[in-house]
């Protein structure tokens, strides 16, 4: 049985100048306390987000907001989805991840690289400028992908912290990166939803077992490492409780690097599809991955840090 430690290790050094504050990967899963803040601006920055706003992120390591773009918008973001799922060309590119047993497309990364009108979406003021009053700087865009989950057996994505691939795979050093998911769907309490554990963030977990090589290519369909175990999830769980999001088309949820999510399949006719990117700090650039033999591929785990204009 793995065994969790509710301990803080020593911080070791895994290259000159760069000190791995969160071990993982290692023969046991480890609990850190979180090294690193989480709203890195100054609470009254300007600003899309109110003070209260900013407060209950800290709190919880997301935010809500009931819409973030208009139901015309949306109209131009989900056919612009169908249109690429239903190119040839883009279901052969190896940035598209096809769903292993019913063979549609799962998820399309670098998708602001791939499509003009999702980089219009990223460079949105409403969307970076977020990103920018969360983490306190200019900011980069380190993934992007539209994830597709249509009706009739989609299968979900299991428990796990972004941060801790993030950091074991691409060389995140710190917890300065936010994530923003927007509905292209509406996201109902049973077709697959983002469920988050609240509080969750506060608190580092390092899983047992090391990184493959090309573990990207299995984990970008089904998770293993960096898989939490049953005991670690239950006493989360248990301390944080669940919260599953739901809402209307062009609503969207941020959340915090280190949350622990996930979501279920979706065995509903309902399909529900939504736009992801992940915006790092240009103050927390990655560096060699802590925790895996190679880096990602850039399409996963970016190494351009051009910060988003």
């Amino acid at each position: 049985m793995t065994t969790t430690t509710h301990t803080t290790t020593t911080a070791t050094d895994t290259a000159p100048g760069v000190t791995d504050l969160y071990p993982t990967r290692g023969a046991t899963e480890v609990a850190t306390p979180r090294q690193d803040p989480v709203v890195w601006g100054a609470p009254d920055a300007p600003g899309p987000i109110e003070p209260a706003g900013l407060h209950a992120f800290e709190r919880d390591g997301f935010l809500a907001v009931d819409q973030l773009i208009t139901e015309d918008e949306v109209a131009v973001y989900r056919q612009e989805l169908d249109r690429l799922v239903t190119d040839p060309a883009i279901r052969a590119d190896e940035r598209s991840i096809v769903e292993p047993r019913s063979q549609e497309i799962r998820s399309v990364f670098e998708v602001h690289r791939i499509s003009e009108v999702f980089a219009r979406l990223v460079r949105d003021e409403r969307v970076v400028g977020r990103a920018r009053q969360i983490l306190g700087s200019d900011v980069y865009v380190h993934q992007s992908r539209i994830n597709v989950k249509p009706g009739f057996g989609a299968s979900g994505f299991y428990w796990h912290s972004d941060f801790e691939t993030w950091h074991a795979e691409d060389g995140l050093p710190n917890m300065r990166t936010v994530s923003v998911s927007i509905a292209l769907t509406e996201n109902f309490d049973t077709n697959g939803g983002l469920m988050i554990m609240p509080g969750s963030h506060k608190t580092f977990l390092g899983c047992a077992g090391e990184t493959p090589k090309d573990n990207y290519k299995k984990s970008l369909q089904m998770q293993d490492a960096g898989t939490p175990s049953d005991e670690a999830l239950t006493a989360m769980a248990s301390d944080h409780g669940i919260k599953l999001f739901t809402g209307k088309a062009g609503s969207a949820t941020w959340f915090d690097c280190n949350c622990m999510h996930g979501s279920g399949d979706n065995i509903t006719p309902f399909p529900r599809s939504n736009v992801f990117i992940v915006f790092n700090s240009v103050e927390n650039t990655a560096v060699e991955p802590f925790a895996a033999p190679v880096r990602r591929p850039d399409f996963i785990g970016a190494r351009d840090f051009t910060p988003v204009r």
